[in-house]
């Protein structure tokens, strides 16, 4: 049951991080139709932030499931 619950949080994690990662990158892209710097500013910052905290959940996920495939842990 533990190695079920293992599998399970570290596709979950990769799963939303995707799900986080591809909003973020539409944020981004959305805010460079925006006409008040200030909006841009925010939209563009936050949307880097969404982008970057949800690549360190995809690789972490990945690089946790490839070493328990490899047999590291």
């Amino acid at each position: 049951m533990n190695l079920f619950i293992w599998w399970i949080s570290k596709i979950l994690i990769g799963i939303v991080s995707l799900f986080l990662f591809t909003k973020g990158i539409t944020v981004l892209v959305g805010s460079y139709t925006l006409n008040n710097p200030a909006e841009f500013i925010m939209y563009f910052f936050s949307s880097s932030m969404l982008i970057l905290v949800s690549a360190v959940g995809i690789i972490y996920s990945a690089v946790r499931i490839f070493r328990k495939i490899r047999g590291d842990i």
